[in-house]
């Protein structure tokens, strides 16, 4: 499989795809290569669980949905983000100075014009990943551990790993991600598997006494905003979706889906790491895996369209 982009009908553009989907114990689907690839921030549900395993047990239980999905969320760093990042600091008795993942210009570029305007830096509450290192933070405060929760052979890294390789049965390969803590490298199949544990463990309804990750996994689904953004590829297809859908984007062309009434998990990988590219593949993949899962909308990354916002290509599928 290839998305072809190309600009008054002649190629510009070819981006091979691989995609595997794996249910009932085995990979029921794939396209092109097994490659191994980083999940980089496709795996924030089971970081997530993790450190939800070293809080006390009344702080979680009163941790709202909205407050979940901003711990699993790649956010776009819009006031919402901001706002929920910053209380939940509060409630750790931690700050902005605790954290370890650097600042960045906000992804929401409304956002990032605003903090210009006010003539503010951002801060590392505008990393896409500061709901991650503040659930990371305080896990190793309330377990005395070392406050540099970054490196592999931290406590609660360590966990993680082990929490991978029980997932995807087998070990990843560990690499520094963006925001300065290990990043799992994996073949697409095993993280297929691991995808379908997530939706394994959010069943078909959330219920009292659930699990940790099956209540990051529904607080996902419900609120997409939070763990995304304005305009993303990952909250449009939980807003199109006709059955309960779990996404969460990687960087470099990743993409990860668990569906939780079918029990399965789904993983896209654009080898290019193109991101146009990726919003078409993931489409094309669910339409031909699981036809009918999203809703026969227009899809706004079909359509290249130049500087002033005339249509002079297109981005299509080619199996």
């Amino acid at each position: 499989m290839h998305i072809l982009q190309t600009r008054g009908g002649l190629v510009e553009t070819l981006h091979p795809v691989s995609a595997a989907t794996w249910s009932d114990g085995a990979i029921r689907w794939s396209v092109g290569p097994d490659m191994a690839s980083f999940w980089r921030s496709g795996c924030k549900a089971l970081q997530l669980t993790s450190s939800l395993n070293h809080l006390p047990p009344d702080l979680v239980a009163g941790l709202t949905d909205k407050e979940l999905a901003i711990g699993a969320a790649s956010h776009s760093a819009q006031p919402v983000h901001v706002a929920h990042v910053e209380a939940l600091l509060a409630r750790f008795g931690l700050t902005e100075a605790d954290l370890r993942c650097g600042a960045h210009r906000p992804m929401h570029d409304a956002s990032a014009r605003a903090l210009e305007r006010a003539g503010e830096r951002p801060t590392q509450l505008h990393n896409n990943c500061s709901g991650k290192h503040t659930f990371m933070r305080a896990a190793a405060k309330f377990e005395g551990w070392d406050a540099d929760y970054r490196p592999p052979e931290h406590p609660l890294q360590r966990e993680n790993t082990a929490r991978m390789t029980d997932w995807m049965g087998e070990a990843p390969s560990i690499a520094v991600d963006g925001c300065g803590v290990p990043s799992f490298h994996a073949r697409l199949h095993a993280m297929a598997r691991a995808v379908a544990r997530l939706a394994e463990e959010m069943g078909t309804s959330s219920a009292p006494g659930e699990s940790a990750t099956a209540r990051i996994g529904w607080a996902m689904h419900r609120h997409p905003l939070h763990m995304s953004g304005e305009g993303r590829l990952d909250l449009r297809v939980v807003q199109d979706a006709t059955e309960p859908l779990t996404v969460k984007v990687g960087a470099e062309g990743l993409f990860t889906i668990a569906l939780p009434d079918r029990a399965a998990g789904l993983v896209v990988k654009v080898h290019t790491g193109n991101e146009a590219a990726l919003a078409i593949a993931v489409r094309a993949v669910l339409d031909e895996v699981y036809p009918g899962v999203l809703r026969a909308e227009p899809w706004p990354w079909s359509v290249v369209t130049n500087v002033i916002g005339l249509p002079v290509g297109e981005r299509v599928a080619a199996w």
